[in-house]
């Protein structure tokens, strides 16, 4: 028997995959079709943090202390050890310079690594030593703002901004924030705990409640407002949001004991957050991530668990699903093209 070409095996797995997401897609959306563009394995690794910094590139970070970068097909990765443990990452940001990333627990360490050097030059520029610390999100607005925010400390969420582009951050007090409820936080599930359109800045949570802390100028000053999405419970509450502009919007969650059940688990705003109005739909469940497709004037739209990937063409009022597959999170690499990530693994798929 020959000896056999490992890359004309790889190839053959791509095609035989693709055609999988092609025909299951087609059965479910009948014109429309997905297909595997690639599938990146990452042994050791849950990963709910990527970002997307380049046509052909994405970069991300998990558990176990790892992080790196996908780059035109080739994938480089890197781990961190702090004091003798490795971080947890769940949180990713990109300012057009310099990657950031975020751990969850005790102590909470936020790394700035610059794209342009090999993988191992990191910086520590913010630590955060506390018995409750937990960070759940983070974003950049511009090249110089950036925020984060996390569970509470204290009565408040917690906060940190930088306005110098990452070099230095601070914790805002919880004299400028809104009390929390006893029993609400958020959920470090996908990056998506924050939303941003120029400076408005939106913040979800969940547990004992399910809210959105809207912020007009930066995270300067915070109103918070109710929502009609599923609480009261651990494990209940928003999951995930996105905005397509400052007045259309979106928050998804549920129930992450209860992911079959959709029922109360997303909500439309049309005015920036200030009213929600809940989709009656019971599909999809449970909801780790939702992002706009660039491009279509918020009528289309994403939403992924570990349930499967779901779809949604007329602002987000009606789901479909169109893979069984189940991820974390999802980010747009352009009009049909989406990264997804999940345990151990990394794909690109395109939208047809």
């Amino acid at each position: 028997m020959g000896k056999s070409n490992p890359q004309m095996m790889r190839t053959i797995k791509v095609l035989v995959i693709s055609f999988l997401f092609s025909i299951s897609y087609l059965n479910a959306q009948g014109s429309l079709q997905v297909s595997l563009i690639n599938s990146f394995k990452l042994p050791g690794t849950s990963i709910r943090a990527i970002e997307v910094t380049g046509e052909n590139t994405i970069w991300f970070a998990g558990s176990g202390g790892k992080y790196g970068k996908i780059s035109h097909d080739k994938i480089e990765m890197d781990s961190i050890s702090f004091e003798g443990r490795f971080p947890q990452f769940r949180s990713i940001a990109y300012n057009g310079k310099h990657i950031f990333i975020l751990s969850i627990e005790n102590p909470a360490l936020l790394y700035r690594i610059d794209p342009n050097k090999p993988l191992g030059h990191r910086e520590l520029v913010y630590k955060e030593i506390h018995e409750k610390v937990f960070y759940d999100s983070m974003l950049f607005i511009d090249e110089n703002f950036g925020i984060a925010m996390g569970d509470p400390v204290e009565n408040c969420l917690s906060v940190i901004r930088t306005s110098d582009g990452g070099n230095t951050w601070q914790k805002t007090e919880c004299a400028d924030l809104p009390t929390v409820s006893e029993g609400e936080a958020a959920f470090a599930a996908s990056n998506t705990n924050l939303a941003a359109v120029n400076d408005k800045v939106w913040i979800v949570t969940g547990g004992t409640k399910a809210r959105v802390f809207i912020s007009d100028n930066k995270g300067e000053s915070w109103s918070v407002r109710d929502t009609p999405v599923m609480q009261g419970g651990k494990m209940t509450g928003i999951f995930t949001t996105d905005f397509y502009d400052e007045n259309n919007g979106i928050i998804m969650g549920g129930n992450w004991e209860e992911k079959k059940n959709g029922l109360h688990s997303k909500a439309l705003t049309s005015d920036g957050g200030k009213n929600w109005t809940s989709i009656d739909s019971d599909i999809p469940g449970y909801i780790s991530c939702v992002q706009y497709v660039p491009g279509s004037k918020g009528r289309k739209l994403v939403a992924v668990s570990t349930e499967g990937l779901y779809f949604s063409e007329n602002k987000g009022k009606n789901w479909k699903k169109i893979h069984d597959t189940g991820y974390y999170s999802l980010r747009f690499a352009g009009p049909d093209e989406i990264w997804l990530s999940g345990h151990e693994e990394i794909v690109k798929i395109k939208l047809q």
